[in-house]
């Protein structure tokens, strides 16, 4: 991971509530979480669908836009004030042009693919119950560094439900 870390052109601080990157534009940069926390989400009827929620140490990214090079659906926003670093898609092409880094991209990229799909997996048969356990044991730090609002939203589930299921 250190190697794709130091492939970033530049750090930015993201202000609590501001956007890195919004709907239906062309985003090819992975962003490395150095300290703060982000959300990645969808509009649905002018509803908010949080699908990531990404937070130091983390790598976050509009997978749609960043590999096909087309306008993304997706928004990133800073829940609170937030460090990144900027890791252009051109960076990481030169960079794969060695055959053992492209070992390690390949592991990131996977990485990335089986969380999501986990999460919908989740999203889908588990219970709310279910879901906020699972969360909790696999990202205990997630409910220090991200409001319970969008926790909720992210988990499928109403803010009263959650707070019930974190009181039992």
């Amino acid at each position: 991971m250190e190697e794709i870390i130091a492939l970033s052109e530049k750090v930015v601080v993201v202000g609590r509530n501001e956007f890195l990157t919004v709907s239906g534009t062309i985003d090819t940069n992975l962003y490395y979480v150095e300290r703060g926390s982000l959300r990645v989400f969808v509009l649905d009827d002018q509803n908010e669908q949080i699908v990531r929620l990404g937070y130091k140490h983390d790598l976050v990214v509009s997978l749609d836009s960043f590999l096909t090079g087309k306008p993304s659906d997706l928004y990133i926003q800073a829940i609170k004030k937030t460090v990144v670093r900027i890791i252009p898609k051109a960076q990481i092409n030169n960079f794969l042009q060695e055959e053992a880094n492209r070992t390690l991209w390949i592991k990131i990229l996977e990485e990335l693919i089986v969380l999501q799909l986990e999460r919908e997996i989740d999203v889908l048969t588990s219970s709310p119950r279910e879901r906020y356990e699972r969360v909790l044991k696999r990202s205990p730090q997630l409910f220090q560094e991200i409001p319970s609002r969008h926790i909720a939203n992210y988990l499928r589930m109403t803010p009263e439900t959650l707070s019930r299921l974190k009181k039992s």
